[in-house]
């Protein structure tokens, strides 16, 4: 699949960003929507043939809402200008999440800004266990591929309960344990971009895993 057809449908959306457009071009809406969750679907059938844990997770079920929340964000456009999908959604859980957008792609997963007890037991998991997430970081091909953690807000002093001198105490301070890797929607057009997919999700796995082994404690 090469998106094109979702990628013009977003850059029109984008220059109509509105709800009388979206309503007079409904048909083409569903038509790309069909299209991005047939991909979805297809997708998701082969993750689950190479992952033993991964919960299914149908395009219907992945894919997110177009529409901004402007109950929250009252100031951004009415819709998105992008289609976001998960992965791997096992309710709670750190899934994998890819984002197909006008100019750029994304792959990414982890944990999001996590409430504060899940944020607490991640931070528990490396006071207790935090060597091996630090090797899972430092892995060569998963430098290569993410380079690291994402950057977001972190504390600037350590977190209640952790002393100053920890030993992770700039992993301690995160409130987002999550990676993320950026590409041109050009990539999509690739024979290979599928198998790609599949490269990163695997990379990412190890990672994903000790963040869900954490929280489900």
């Amino acid at each position: 699949m090469s998106f094109k057809n979702q990628i013009e449908f977003l850059k029109e959306l984008q220059k109509n960003n509105s709800k009388e457009w979206m309503d007079a071009n409904r048909k083409w809406y569903k038509q790309v929507r069909d299209e991005y969750i047939e991909w979805l679907n297809s997708m998701n059938s082969r993750l689950a043939a190479i992952d033993d844990e991964y919960y299914d997770t149908p395009g219907k079920k992945g894919i997110n809402r177009i529409n901004n929340n402007l109950m929250f964000h009252p100031n951004k456009p009415v819709y998105k200008d992008h289609f976001g999908a998960g992965f791997d959604k096992k309710p709670k859980t750190a899934d994998f999440y890819f984002e197909l957008g006008i100019d750029r792609c994304i792959f990414a997963g982890g944990l999001w800004r996590p409430e504060p007890k899940v944020l607490r037991s991640v931070r528990d998991a490396i006071d207790y266990d935090g060597e091996e997430l630090v090797k899972i970081l430092n892995k060569k091909s998963f430098k290569t591929c993410f380079g690291g953690l994402y950057e977001d807000v972190k504390l600037t002093n350590a977190p209640k309960g952790f002393t100053k001198n920890h030993k992770h105490i700039e992993l301690l301070k995160n409130k987002t344990f999550a990676v993320a890797r950026e590409f041109s929607t050009n990539d999509t057009h690739k024979s290979d971009f599928d198998d790609q997919l599949v490269e990163y999700y695997l990379e990412m796995l190890p990672f994903r895993r000790y963040l869900n082994k954490a929280i489900s404690v």
